[in-house]
């Protein structure tokens, strides 16, 4: 059996000018959580409708399950599943009524139906909700029952477009902790998500900004790679304000840091050997009327890389008079 699930090569989508994938190359591996992160407009779901043969490239090319996607869109789509990035089933019919129906667009029919139908309450957790209208479900059940639907026919390859985005924590791990039994069972999953503790959980990540691949690995791998050194975290009395003050200081060069980012009350700063800049730190906060309180160097977490991530791969803007293609 082949060990890649998905082969990209040059992978391009051009909209008239406008090129939201650009000759991007990575494979996916039987078996595994593959996340592809990357803010709103990225090019994720482009990527995605591409692989499923929903929209052809204007060049390179794509393989699914080793089979070309050109040629064979066909012949893959029985094989994998696809959960939207809005909910994608009837939010008038019953659970039972949108499982019967997926299953029966899916081929499924008499006792397999059945059979299947059963497991897929039974995995969304909806026993006894069977006859429950669709629509009065909450967001995290409306998931888990989407996601049922996704694999009524078993499909080998999982394609996901942020299937969490808006459903609260507890409801988003236990729709995790059903991925975790599928690859176990040996499905592979594409999954795009805009929450990184989601994407720790991923075996390998890919980073797209602007139609462009920037990061690609294991978590701990792009990590260290964009983020090599700890970074310094601070707990001042005014978060907001030491931000400000800290971002000033840095854009008049009168302090040598490369990224200040709040997250919640405490911040991080990135810069070469950080720990050595630590008394200039406090100066700069104290003429800012803000105190530095507790300092600490610690590991970067993925959400610290990835906007370091985003940030070093954005373009600058145009000079006076310079022309910028879109």
């Amino acid at each position: 059996m082949d060990e890649q699930a998905i082969v990209a090569r040059q992978l391009t989508k051009r909209f008239g000018d406008f090129v939201a994938v650009d000759h991007i190359d990575f494979e996916v591996h039987r078996g595994e959580i593959f996340g592809f992160l990357g803010p709103n407009g990225s090019g994720k779901t482009t990527t995605i409708r591409m692989m499923l043969g929903l929209l052809p490239p204007t060049d390179g090319e794509v393989e699914v399950l080793g089979i070309p996607v050109a040629e064979g869109s066909a012949a893959i789509r029985p094989r994998v599943g696809y959960m939207a990035q809005r909910f994608s089933l009837y939010n008038d019919l019953s659970v039972m009524q949108n499982l019967r129906f997926y299953g029966r667009a899916y081929g499924l029919s008499n006792d397999r139906l059945k059979e299947r139908l059963e497991q897929a309450v039974s995995m969304a957790g909806l026993s006894g909700q069977e006859h429950s209208r669709t629509g009065d479900l909450s967001g995290g059940w409306r998931q888990r029952l989407a996601l049922s639907a996704a694999i009524l026919h078993r499909p080998e390859l999982l394609f996901l477009d942020e299937p969490t985005a808006g459903v609260d924590p507890i409801s988003r791990r236990e729709f995790w902790d059903l991925l975790y039994s599928l690859v176990a069972e040996g499905v592979t999953v594409f999954v795009t998500t805009h929450y990184m503790d989601e994407a720790e959980h991923c075996h390998r990540l890919a980073f797209i900004q602007r139609g462009h691949l920037i990061a690609m690995g294991p978590p701990e791998q792009i990590k260290h790679e964009v983020m090599p050194e700890n970074l310094l975290e601070i707990e001042p009395d005014n978060a907001a304000k030491a931000v400000e003050v800290l971002r000033a200081a840095a854009d008049s060069g009168d302090l040598l840091v490369d990224e200040v980012e709040m997250y919640g009350s405490v911040v991080h700063i990135v810069a070469p050997d950080v720990g050595s800049i630590r008394d200039d730190i406090v100066e700069t906060l104290r003429d800012g009327g803000v105190e530095a309180g507790n300092m600490s160097l610690v590991e970067p977490s993925l959400e610290d890389v990835f906007i370091a991530s985003m940030r070093q791969n954005t373009p600058s803007p145009p000079s006076k008079g310079e022309v910028q293609n879109i």
